[in-house]
């Protein structure tokens, strides 16, 4: 369980819900988590990836770019929820 701050009021965090979508019109629903919480969930992400470091402190709307072995792809920011 992750308790929850004011100061996480709007940003992306450690056990944040966050929705994002690509120019394509991909979306994905992930969740920022430890790394050992990750092993069969598709929709949790580690704290310790490249996605989850271009979304912590982050705000809907914006726009982040994430290295990928193909180059960076960029993402938008939908929603946060915790």
């Amino acid at each position: 369980m992750v308790n929850y701050s004011p100061q996480q009021e709007g940003k992306v965090f450690f056990g944040a819900w966050v929705e994002i979508e690509n120019d394509a019109g991909d979306i994905k629903t992930l969740r920022i988590v430890g790394p050992d919480e990750i092993f069969g969930r598709n929709d949790y992400i580690s704290i310790d990836s490249p996605m989850a470091r271009a979304l912590l402190k982050q705000t809907v709307d914006s726009e982040i770019s994430v290295p990928t072995p193909t180059g960076p792809k960029t993402w938008t920011i939908n929603h946060i929820t915790y």
